[in-house]
């Protein structure tokens, strides 16, 4: 059985060639399209020497060029691992030495940071330059690049590649809110089971028939699905090949736009939208109560990989009442841990709620796992298909990735950063970030429970929530963040969170910034905030 994505793929156009696969910058490409354009630039690679094991480095963003360098690494069992095109000139040149790149496929408009980062990365020794979408004008290949048109004009579209197996690695780089970044090794079959579509979502029950995806596919009819969020991240690809390998299409934009994603919902009508969290919820939200555009094709809005608070999914509602709301749970190092659903008004604190799932546990200090109905808090952990480790790193593997103790016997599992609770159903409440916990006087304050409860009120636009130092209570809680129009309502703020928070958890100093910086994926940059803390003094502060 072939569990790769190349080969899952593969079915996918064998079966529905002629569906529209991905719809980009004003173009559409049908699935035969699609494979025959990874099987050109796959060719392109294996000529210049590049097959199983080779790490093929993609600096773009969300495009249809971006999915034909991803499949074709995977077609001749090279790993493809996607750059955070966001990074420092030092953080690029430390992914490129850190994940030993051999080659780069680069948006023409990354030119400059390539330029600058590549020095510092020897192993490099191929580049292939994709025209730009985005580029504000035209500019000549640089670097001793290949042309990405000439390359493909000059290679066989038929496939042609070798066998491959389940065994075939994924690294993907994950910066986490802390550190350098760091990849995290998955097998393919592994990758394919928890994040595209090889296990039930909700029971977790592993299909055992490589063309059961394709199959049901093309028994159906084809939807339409808008991915928001960059490729970069497991959020965005992921639920790529989730819909591709059943035969369904989907919507890029090159750059998130809160407003022209509507005009795509009403041009290309998807079904469903896929974001991250409050980082796009919210303008999304405000956005759409200022277009007049058709959104009658959606009814689902999934969300994952950052906070989506209940006040920021009221607020879909409110413009879009029969809309469905699923909150996923998961990581780079865990994949899917469970999904929830939102209805009007739920009460949520912190993270969200997720239903039983067989592989999704709490686990204590001790590493045993937590028994639905004990009530117990701990780490939130996966076991069942998980990564092989840190790419490079053995000792941080060691610490993340171990052995817990279940009923049935020992397990093999990754242990989060998350801390969360087992509820009685078997059900798991996400609690926050184990390491965005502040000791104030003694008590632990979750930085995400506050955060999703200060941004339900109407003066407060984003925020993210740090501990600070207090000479009585050794840290205070913080907020730095963006109003929605002037000067906030600091009062109605504290009144606001000490209607819904114990008294050590109320923000006890402000910060007013014109813009809440947060990571690629929607994430809080939760170092910046710090840092934003430390050198400016509060715009309001609670004694």
């Amino acid at each position: 059985m072939a569990y790769t994505f190349a080969d899952l793929f593969e079915h996918a156009v064998d079966a529905m060639p002629d569906r529209i696969a991905l719809i980009a910058s004003g173009e559409e490409v049908t699935f035969r399209d699609l494979d025959e354009r990874a099987n050109r630039l796959g060719h392109h690679l294996e000529t210049a020497g590049f097959g199983a094991g080779s790490h093929i480095g993609i600096h773009m963003h969300n495009s249809i060029e971006t999915m034909v360098a991803v499949l074709a690494a995977f077609k001749v069992r090279a790993v493809p691992i996607t750059v955070n095109y966001r990074y420092t000139t030092d953080e690029l040149v430390y992914l490129y030495d850190n994940a030993d790149l051999d080659a780069l496929v680069f948006h023409a408009g990354f030119a400059g940071p390539v330029a600058e980062a590549l020095p510092g990365a020897p192993r490099i020794r191929h580049l292939v330059e994709v025209p730009d979408v985005l580029a504000t004008e035209p500019s000549p290949v640089r670097h001793g690049a290949v042309r990405y048109e000439d390359v493909l004009a000059a290679a066989s579209p038929a496939r042609g590649f070798g066998r491959r197996s389940g065994d075939d690695v994924y690294i993907l780089y994950t910066g986490g809110t802390t550190g350098r970044p760091k990849g995290v090794v998955w097998r393919q079959e592994d990758m394919w089971r928890v994040l595209a579509g090889g296990l039930d979502f909700f029971t977790g029950e592993p299909i055992l028939d490589e063309f059961q995806q394709s199959r049901t596919g093309a028994a159906g009819e084809p939807m339409r699905m808008l991915i928001l969020p960059p490729l970069i991240h497991t959020s965005a690809l992921m639920p790529t090949f989730t819909a591709l390998l059943a035969g369904n299409a989907v919507i890029y934009d090159p750059k998130f736009d809160a407003a022209r994603t509507w005009q795509l919902v009403g041009r290309h009508r998807p079904t469903a939208m896929v974001i991250t969290g409050d980082a796009m919820g919210r303008p999304l939200v405000e956005a759409l109560r200022a277009s007049a555009v058709d959104t009658s094709s959606l009814s689902v809005v999934a969300s994952g990989a950052a906070l989506f608070s209940g006040s920021v999914k009221d607020a879909f509602f409110e413009v879009l009442p029969d809309l469905l709301i699923s909150d996923s749970v998961g990581s780079s190092e865990t994949g899917f841990g469970g999904i929830g659903f939102a209805t009007k008004g739920l009460d949520q604190r912190g993270g969200p709620k997720v239903g039983k799932h067989r592989h999704t546990v709490v686990v204590d200090d001790e590493n045993r796992v937590q028994a639905p109905g004990s009530g117990a808090e701990g780490w939130l952990a996966k076991i069942g298909p998980v990564p092989l480790g840190y790419y490079n790193d053995p000792a941080k593997s060691a610490e993340i990735f171990r052995q817990v103790h279940t009923a049935g016997g020992p397990a093999r599992a990754v242990v989060t950063g998350d801390r969360a609770r087992i509820e009685d159903d078997g059900s798991v409440t996400l609690l926050g970030r184990g390491n965005m916990v502040i000791n104030t006087g003694g008590e632990k304050v979750f930085a995400e429970e506050v955060e999703a409860v200060v941004k339900a009120h109407p003066d407060v636009y984003d925020a993210i929530v740090v501990g600070v130092p207090d000479e009585r209570w050794g840290s205070r809680v913080a907020v730095v963040m963006r109003a929605r129009d002037g000067l906030p309502d600091f009062e109605g703020i504290e009144k606001h969170a000490r209607s819904q928070l114990a008294g050590y958890k109320i923000p006890r100093s402000f910060w007013i910034v014109p813009e809440v910086e947060r990571t690629s994926s929607g994430k809080p940059e939760y170092r910046w905030a710090r840092g934003h803390a430390t050198a400016h003094a509060p715009d309001h502060r609670i004694d």
